[in-house]
């Protein structure tokens, strides 16, 4: 039996009548061979919806990160050009968020990689909570994060930041409960760009980056002027 026989008489019914195939009149055999026709057109159009199902999942699979339930470098990018496109057209804000985790490699160092992978995990869970879901997160790789922050001016994207360095603070890692001799408080330094027009992805992601490493540098400085 094959598969086509599996496609039941209605549809193939069905299929004749839209494509205005009158069999009334016609040999038994005739009928016979439309109506197996019009059951392998129907199984093929199962197999293509099939087809296309599993292609929309594995490019959705190609498009997250292996680790954290975000988007990976790769469609982040494509994204970014996307919405740079959409904001030079419609003339429309766009600012974006670089997060780089502070002190990620004393977790790892202290705890192990599979502890670090959960302290990826906890970050990408408190970004996805404390964005809209018109906004854009991703891992870049290692301890890098950005977010894309849709229609949104430069101050709503400081706000957000300090929202997330806040939050990313709060996580502390240690052996147990009780044990303070070994813990890591994991932090986070973000530097915000909003797009202006004559920015590319690159550009725009680049200057995010370095404004990144300058908030983390000030906020160096600020500790060791505290602890002098």
């Amino acid at each position: 039996m094959t598969d086509s026989l599996l496609i039941r008489d209605s549809d193939r019914h069905r299929l004749l009548s839209a494509l205005n195939v009158e069999t009334d009149n016609l040999p038994r055999d005739a009928i016979a061979a439309l109506e197996a026709l019009a059951g392998e057109v129907l199984h093929l159009r199962a197999q293509n919806q099939t087809l296309m199902k599993d292609f929309e999942e594995a490019s959705d699979l190609a498009d997250k990160d292996a680790l954290c339930p975000v988007f990976n470098r790769r469609a982040f990018m494509r994204e970014l050009t996307r919405e740079i496109a959409s904001a030079e057209r419609y003339n429309t804000a766009l600012s974006l968020i670089y997060i780089d985790l502070d002190r990620f490699k004393l977790v790892n160092d202290r705890f192990g990689h599979a502890t670090g992978d959960k302290v990826l995990k906890l970050v990408s869970s408190i970004i996805l909570d404390n964005i809209r879901q018109t906004d854009i997160p991703a891992r870049l790789g290692g301890d890098e994060f950005a977010v894309l922050l849709t229609h949104a001016e430069h101050r709503h994207a400081q706000d957000k930041a300090h929202v997330l360095e806040r939050e990313i603070q709060s996580l502390i890692v240690r052996d147990s409960q009780s044990d303070t001799s070994s813990k890591v408080q994991v932090g986070a330094s973000c530097g915000t760009v909003t797009w202006k027009r004559g920015l590319s992805a690159q550009a725009l992601l680049d200057i995010a980056d370095e404004r990144m490493f300058l908030a983390k540098a000030e906020t160096k400085r600020d500790k060791q002027v505290r602890q002098t």
